[in-house]
């Protein structure tokens, strides 16, 4: 049975983003890996239940990272901070929690506590393409051009097949006042945005 649920959890997870690895849904106890499938399944109320009901001693970094993005799901962005932070006092190195954390700061518009916290993500998982493009975000927030170009170009070297990393690299060219190269990365985006139609 138990065997089943993970391979369950593994066809699931799969197609929706989320990555564990073999190792690391094995150690999941049921009900932890029963709020991921539920999650998987848009089925945020019955998984939050499911980690609400696990006594908070017995959590694991990501149960309170999964009760964070549920909370940030529903717009509760105070209590999924509270949540990442949970799961960072569980695990410090847990670079997810720490890119989720600084994502919200982001869009709260407090770049440079979601730039401490990028920076986090990316020391724990080096090749985190999105904590650097993230970063890029936050630099681009504080008007950072030059930073923002470095880590855009770090998150290319990542994940080169991502649009928006081109785009956000146009952008940043064009506030250095470099024309040409806005255009170069601007020509990339629309190549691989044609791709994806």
């Amino acid at each position: 049975m138990k065997k089943l649920l993970t391979t369950l959890l593994f066809l699931i997870l799969g197609f929706s983003g989320i990555c564990f690895g073999a190792e690391q849904a094995e150690e999941l106890d049921a009900s932890s890996q029963e709020a991921r499938v539920l999650y998987a399944q848009n089925e945020i109320d019955k998984a939050l239940k499911v980690l609400q009901n696990k006594g908070e001693a017995y959590r694991s970094a990501e149960d309170w990272l999964l009760i964070g993005n549920i909370l940030q799901d529903k717009n509760k962005f105070d209590q999924a901070i509270y949540m990442y932070q949970k799961a960072i006092e569980k695990n410090s190195k847990y670079y997810k929690a720490h890119y989720n954390l600084g994502y919200i700061y982001l869009i709260q518009d407090k770049p440079n506590l979601a730039l401490a916290e990028f920076k986090k993500s990316v020391k724990y998982k080096d090749d985190f393409a999105y904590g650097y493009y993230n970063m890029g975000c936050a630099y681009l927030k504080l008007k950072q051009y030059k930073n923002a170009r470095y880590n855009f170009f770090r998150a290319i070297d990542a994940k080169g097949d991502e649009p928006m990393f081109y785009y956000n690299l146009a952008y940043t060219f064009k506030k250095l006042n470099k024309e040409k190269q806005a255009q170069t990365y601007l020509d990339i985006y629309n190549k691989l945005m044609e791709r994806q139609q």
